[in-house]
């Protein structure tokens, strides 16, 4: 069993894609699904003008506004490897989304638009990467239109984001001038033009004579010299530093013509890591183990609307896991059966009967599930580590318009608040308050709430800015010194929380208090 498993394990890949928005992002993820014969045609986020979408992009309101606001998760085999893909949401509105999904990764690749260089989103998830230390590899995307000159955009990877880089495929020319990459370390030339032929370049390497007569001499003489000026004074093709996630290899082509994916791919498969080992209560957890272990990185409801379902997303961490198997849900000690699993491609699904360490399964769920937890057929006391929770910066109250839908309304604001997606807060009055880190949170809160639950809502404006969780045993004490810019609430699993107008009223309330109050920024904090 251990022989199998460990050669299993080895055969998974599992990476997130990261960028700014309109980077190209979903639909890279598009073209590693059309190579690895998971679909037939890929749906580009900008072809909205007929039925074909982006296989990622599954909900309504995505395929509305050509945005990914949720994150997807799809897998397919290429190369005898079984790889999983998420495709985060690349708007700043949903992070803390895309923040949990990076959890769950063990590498990731990240998407740069060739004429506008790495933008605030880019930066921010990149740094979640980093601090993970997980191997990050970069795709220069866009090529085919005008773009920045590539010397500068490689040193701009190394001043903004702080990481060495090295280039792996190297472009000749841009735009209307594009002829095609050079790979450096297979000493190839995948030409864009003359009907996508490659050219093997062999011992001679750019002095190959075929490659010099087939594309435009002048796009020929500058790749002989950036190249010569990256051999010399460029970093070094260090696999061991790659693995690390110590140094980025950069990759150049178009997604959207499906122009540079296939060396990327291969050399992504070759270069990336297998399962690793996860932070727990119990230390490090090798992944080719006997027991079965995952956690819950995210839950979503409605993925078919027929249905009214509830999934939850398990990253395998260990082991083997058997349609029907028994676990325990360790923060319960409840014993669960897992007969209903699914794998994915996006919202299309199909029922899985044994899965690995490195998969990605979900799990029908009547309500067990919460986002971080651990299950296991083996410790029950084991716990993997927790996962980020942000605090809201945006308020805003909630009514139902028809008082006979307050049933759909309350199912619905549950239903989303489990998903992660919005935070959900109750007065002493039953009033709802939802808390989100950006305004399109609300927005696709509305659109959902209307679209799968069938209510139309009110807004009012909340007008609080900070939000701090306090322990239950200082409730009495709380509850004398609350007034209209300082509101005590209760989150979705009854934690009291204290909404501030601004953070004046807080940084006051603070001083006042300070020693008879407990105030921090999660309730994950509240058991340290």
């Amino acid at each position: 069993m251990t022989k199998l498993l460990q050669t299993e394990v080895e055969k998974r890949r599992i990476f997130g894609i990261i960028s700014h928005p309109d980077a190209g992002k979903t639909t890279l993820t598009e073209k590693f699904l059309l190579h690895g014969g998971a679909i037939r045609e890929a749906g580009s986020v900008k072809a909205r003008k007929n039925s074909k979408f982006a296989k990622s992009d599954w909900m309504e309101i995505e395929k509305q506004r050509g945005i990914s606001v949720t994150s997807s998760v799809m897998q397919f085999e290429y190369d005898k490897k079984i790889v999983s893909i998420m495709d985060t949401p690349g708007h700043s509105d949903f992070g803390e989304d895309t923040y949990r999904i990076l959890t769950a990764v063990d590498s990731a690749i990240m998407v740069i638009d060739a004429a506008k260089g790495i933008e605030s989103q880019t930066k921010k998830l990149f740094q979640v990467c980093r601090m993970r230390g997980i191997p990050i590899f970069t795709f220069i995307n866009k090529m085919d239109r005008q773009a920045r000159d590539p010397l500068e955009l490689m040193e701009e990877l190394e001043e903004v984001l702080g990481i060495p880089s090295v280039a792996v495929t190297w472009p000749a020319g841009s735009g209307q001038q594009f002829e095609g990459v050079y790979d450096r370390v297979n000493e190839t030339f995948h030409c864009f033009k003359n009907d996508r032929l490659m050219i093997d370049l062999g011992e001679e390497g750019l002095a190959n004579d075929q490659l010099a007569s087939t594309i435009n001499n002048e796009m020929y003489d500058t790749l002989v010299d950036e190249v010569d000026l990256l051999d010399g004074a460029g970093n070094a093709y260090d696999e061991e530093l790659i693995a690390k996630g110590e140094l980025t290899p950069v990759f150049f082509g178009s997604a959207l013509v499906d122009f540079g994916i296939t060396p990327l791919l291969e050399h992504y498969l070759n270069l990336s890591p297998s399962p690793t080992p996860r932070e727990s209560n119990k230390g490090q957890i090798e992944p080719a183990q006997e027991f079965f272990s995952g956690f819950v990185f995210k839950i979503q409801a409605n993925m078919n609307p027929n249905h009214r379902d509830r999934i939850a997303f398990v990253r395998i961490c260990t082991g083997k896991f058997d349609r029907g198997m028994e676990v325990v849900l360790t923060r319960t000690g409840k014993k669960m059966k897992l007969s209903q699993s699914t794998q994915f491609m996006a919202d299309e699904r199909e029922t899985v009967n044994e899965a690995f360490a490195g998969d990605v399964i979900g799990l029908y769920d009547s309500g067990n599930y919460q986002i971080g937890d651990t299950i296991t057929n083996g410790d029950p006391t084991l716990q993997y580590e927790a996962l980020p929770t942000f605090a809201p910066e945006l308020f805003l109250k909630v009514f139902t318009k028809n008082a006979l839908k307050s049933k759909q309304f309350q199912k619905g604001v549950e239903q989303l608040a489990q998903e992660g997606a919005i935070q959900v807060y109750k007065t002493e009055y039953n009033e709802i308050i939802l808390g989100a880190i950006g305004q399109l949170q609300f927005e696709v809160f509305e659109h959902r709430l209307k679209g799968e639950y069938g209510v139309d809502i009110l807004k009012d404006a909340a007008n609080f800015q900070v939000a701090k969780w306090v322990k239950v045993t200082e409730i009495s004490e709380v509850k004398k010194l609350t007034d209209s810019r300082t509101v005590l609430v209760y989150d979705r699993w009854e934690n009291p929380v204290l909404l501030f107008a601004n953070d004046f009223v807080y940084e006051r309330f603070v001083q006042k208090n300070d020693g008879v109050i407990t105030l921090v920024d999660s309730p994950q904090l509240l058991k340290d």
